[in-house]
């Protein structure tokens, strides 16, 4: 399912610190350190009718992430707010779009990885793009397990939304040699913690199940399906869940701003033979299209 160009971002306008650049002039300095370090956090963000979903969960993780990874300059919500509209009006852009939000500690007066080198303020990057959720909804993915562990809090918590990926990017590629859509990462106990970019959920006995958010990304988006199962009266229960226990679930299904909720059909090769049979993803879907008006802020 890999996302081609798409020809209507020819021309987009990005914004990097505080002015707007066409895409072919939109760059960092060699010297930033997202570039020096991976030294950044950042948000996905969806654009639904005319406003941006959960911005304001967005931008509380946003802020925690920068806050935990101790940038000493971390523009406000309302200046990030103000860049964010700025740009999708300067776009045209008010649904069917997918907002990268970077933060960076920014530029440093000399390589090297001392946060003490960053004095030039951060580096603040919106990446606005028409873009269709990454997966097909309808048809459901094929997963298979990576090899590459999720990191644990005792290497690099989760809870730091920050965009050194490279441990998704190696589950990710075990994906692609393998010929499936995504890749399951597990915890150091080889517990199953969440897909290379999406949380996971299993239904089993009309309850769902999802893994502690220990190893895995705390998602807006798992939050939000916890949310409607409660008001649904879905029991839904945080527990460390087996591979053996995903094999023989009722219904697998992953979350994430830009995968919504997409049911997962195969894992290594099992099929989930009783997909949809309980209907529960079903009703969670209706629940988060119903959903998207009233949380989402208006473009003004």
């Amino acid at each position: 399912m890999l996302q081609n160009f798409n020809p209507k971002n020819k021309d987009l306008q990005v914004w990097i610190k505080d002015k707007l650049y066409h895409r072919s002039e939109a760059k960092v300095s060699v010297f930033d350190s997202v570039v020096q370090g991976g030294d950044a956090v950042w948000e996905g963000l969806r654009i639904y009718r005319g406003g941006v979903f959960v911005l304001d969960k967005h931008l509380d993780r946003l802020m925690a992430s920068a806050k935990a990874m101790h940038f000493a300059d971390i523009p406000s919500r309302e200046e990030i707010t103000k860049a964010l509209f700025t740009t999708l009006k300067a776009n045209g852009m008010e649904d069917g779009v997918h907002v990268r939000l970077t933060l960076t500690r920014g530029e440093k007066t000399t390589s090297g990885m001392d946060p003490r080198l960053n004095n030039m303020g951060s580096t603040l990057i919106i990446l606005p793009e028409w873009k269709a959720p990454v997966y097909d909804n309808a048809k459901g993915i094929k997963i298979i397990t990576s090899s590459t562990r999720r990191n644990s809090p005792n290497h690099l918590d989760s809870k730091i939304h920050h965009t050194n990926l490279i441990n998704n990017i190696l589950a990710k590629i075990e994906a692609n040699v393998a010929g499936a859509d995504a890749a399951l990462m597990l915890d150091v106990n080889g517990f199953a913690a969440e897909l290379n970019g999406t949380n996971i959920f299993m239904a089993y006995k009309n309850k769902i199940y999802t893994p502690h958010a220990t190893a895995c990304l705390h998602g807006i988006t798992r939050g939000l399906i916890i949310e409607l199962a409660e008001e649904l009266g879905i029991p839904c229960i945080e527990k460390d869940i087996s591979l053996t226990e995903f094999y023989s679930a009722d219904e697998v299904f992953c979350s994430g701003t830009m995968g919504e909720l997409t049911p997962i059909t195969s894992i290594d090769g099992r099929s989930i033979d009783n997909y949809n049979k309980t209907g529960i993803l079903s009703q969670l879907n209706k629940a988060f299209e119903a959903k998207i008006p009233a949380y989402s802020l208006a473009i003004i």
